[in-house]
């Protein structure tokens, strides 16, 4: 049997459950995801707009294989299938910006089934700034504000900013292999970031932006003039100097920007509250071994609360997510 064969039995088949369902009940939307990380984080967000009269169901793309990703999601099982009960919430990757510059970005924007992420991935969510504080004291158990994440987070992505740009905009005239994603990931990845003094970590990174930056306008001449009509659409699209960080790769963001932060920080919060413990034991093994022993059962591991992280909802390209949904929702009502 054909995949699109598949796919269209199968939508036809949830929409003929519903019909049969008494009116009473609630009318269920499938939503195929690209991985199993991403369950959690779709389930989140449509949570909140289950009602009684409404229920989703996420799911990995294919019950009779292995495999994921967001072409799957998006084509593998379901095709042109795609319809009211049936849809794929994937990420947006470049899709979103590239505007429909490449085939891949006109199926994700094109297709009124498919909701995606708007920043780049679910990671970006997860590294939203105003929520790495509460990271840390997760982890730690420890709710001294060593670091600024917000600060920081604001000065990278003012630094990044232009290059990024430049990424747009040859991504968008096809010009990928001038600056292909993994060669910006290492232009822009932070390294050696001392969190007492993190102005030298990002210099680093502002200097290898800047040269590369430096490059691209000696020999891309055919762009000059044009990057200014770009930050305008960039912007409305929720681009900003200060928020670029949510639109870069979100695993290099987690690994290589964030997680350069969030340890040595979790590192610092734990030492400091093992200090804590031991002065207040006074000298009193037992109990310092004991406590010791409790305080470091309940930590976890600052990657593994990332990855649980869900306070990024006040995030505008959040709301812009939200905003899809209840708008998709309301079109099928």
């Amino acid at each position: 049997m054909s995949r699109h064969l598949t796919a269209n039995l199968s939508s036809a088949y949830i929409e003929a459950a519903n019909r049969l369902r008494p009116k009473t009940k609630k009318r269920k939307i499938v939503a195929y995801v690209e991985s199993y990380d991403d369950i959690f984080f779709w389930r989140s967000v449509l949570s909140e707009f289950e009602d009684e009269q409404t229920a989703f169901e996420v799911m990995l793309p294919s019950r009779t294989n292995l495999n994921r990703g967001k072409k799957t999601a998006m084509m593998n099982r379901l095709g042109s299938s795609l319809g009211g009960y049936m849809i794929a919430c994937v990420d947006a990757d470049m899709d979103y910006l590239l505007q429909r510059c490449t085939p891949s970005s006109q199926r994700m924007l094109d297709n009124p089934y498919v909701i995606h992420t708007y920043a780049y991935a679910i990671e970006s969510y997860q590294c939203y700034a105003p929520s790495l504080h509460n990271v840390c004291v997760m982890a730690t158990l420890n709710d001294r504000d060593i670091f600024n994440f917000e600060e920081y987070l604001k000065q990278y992505s003012e630094i990044i900013y232009e290059l990024f740009v430049w990424m747009v905009w040859l991504h968008r005239h096809g010009r990928f292999n001038d600056m292909p994603l993994n060669n910006f990931n290492n232009i822009v990845a932070v390294e050696q970031l001392n969190v007492q003094n993190p102005a030298e970590a990002l210099e680093r990174v502002r200097r290898n932006a800047n040269r590369k930056v430096a490059w691209l306008q000696q020999h891309v001449k055919e762009a000059k003039g044009k990057l200014t009509r770009l930050k305008e659409e960039l912007s409305d699209l929720g681009v900003h100097k200060e928020n670029t960080y949510m639109f870069i790769q979100g695993h290099h963001l987690m690994e290589n920007v964030v997680s350069a932060a969030i340890e040595p920080v979790c590192t610092i919060l734990r030492r400091q509250r093992e200090k804590d413990i031991k002065q207040l034991a006074n000298g009193n093994q037992q109990q310092l071994n004991n406590e010791l022993a409790s305080y470091s059962h309940s930590q976890f591991q600052p990657t593994q609360m990332l990855r649980r992280n869900t306070q990024y909802k006040e995030c505008e390209a959040y709301q812009m997510l939200r905003t899809r949904v209840a708008t998709f929702l309301k079109e099928r009502t």
